[in-house]
């Protein structure tokens, strides 16, 4: 696969996703958890704030692309912050 470019970034990236998909499975299975409310007004797990975490954080890397430029470290910085306002208040 020529087309494709796997490098060493992308395939830590996967990684990572999996590592998260697969630590939340074990969580949901060893301490299962009952939804909750949160500021959006519907119920939510630990699943579903992933979910929210990982679709806002891609936006807001886009954003960043299209407004600031390449330099992503930052970006990352404001997605940490994001991630922890949606596990806390969503």
């Amino acid at each position: 696969m020529a087309w494709m470019a796997w490098t060493w970034p992308t395939a830590i990236f996967f990684m990572v996703i999996a590592g998260l998909l697969i630590t939340f499975t074990v969580l949901a299975i060893k301490f299962p958890e009952t939804p909750r409310l949160g500021v959006l007004r519907i119920e939510t797990t630990r699943g579903d704030r992933l979910f929210i975490t990982l679709l806002g954080s891609a936006f807001i890397n886009l954003a960043w692309l299209g407004l600031v430029g390449a330099s992503q470290p930052f970006a990352l910085i404001v997605c940490l912050i994001y991630a922890a306002a949606v596990f806390r208040w969503v």
